[in-house]
């Protein structure tokens, strides 16, 4: 004769039975580590065994306060979101007339020694202070450096910073821009 196909129903507890079929068969199986989502947002950190890991970079003012930030793959080199850190500086309120949108001078780590930076900061009018890689020494810089490294030590005081638990980027960026948010208020507040 026939057979009947039979799905077991819930069971007493209102649960699917643990053998069985699920209905249409798509079950939640692990892929590949670390999900597509958060392949575009990690790579092999070079300094820290290879482990995935993402860079953050920010641009601050004379002050430590965060202008704008990006997050990277560890593996990506710093010069790939130079121009975008420049161009998302929002304008500058004050004066009468047109907003002044990028600073005057702009102070950058060996990291930032390639030619293509150069030229991008000329381009936007920026006078730059870049140490060269091989000739200036990093104590020169170090009067300057200070403020950013101050601003990452301020960052990675905050619990979701300090080691990224979010697997997606947008998540993490959203809690970097709020850390950036955090530190810009703090300073506002100690003006007023």
């Amino acid at each position: 004769g026939r057979v009947a196909g039979h799905t077991p129903g819930p069971a007493a507890g209102g649960r699917l039975p643990r053998l069985g079929s699920r209905g249409d068969g798509c079950l939640h199986r692990p892929g590949k580590r670390g999900g597509s989502v958060a392949a575009e947002a990690t790579g092999p950190n070079p300094t820290d065994r290879a482990r995935p890991g993402t860079k953050r970079h920010v641009l601050t003012d004379a002050h430590g306060i965060p202008l704008a930030q990006r997050l990277t793959p560890a593996n990506q080199n710093e010069i790939t979101v130079f121009e975008q850190l420049l161009d998302a500086v929002p304008p500058v309120r004050g004066r009468v007339g047109k907003p002044r949108r990028r600073p005057h001078k702009l102070h950058a780590d060996k990291a930032y020694d390639f030619p293509r930076a150069r030229r991008a900061l000329r381009a936007r009018h920026i006078q730059g202070r870049i140490a060269r890689r091989g000739i200036d020494s990093s104590a020169k810089l170090g009067r300057h450096r200070w403020v950013v490294e101050r601003t990452f030590a301020h960052l990675n005081r905050l619990r979701r910073l300090s080691t990224r638990y979010e697997r997606r980027k947008d998540l993490h960026d959203a809690f970097f821009t709020l850390g950036c948010c955090l530190l810009a208020f703090n300073h506002l507040s100690r003006l007023c």
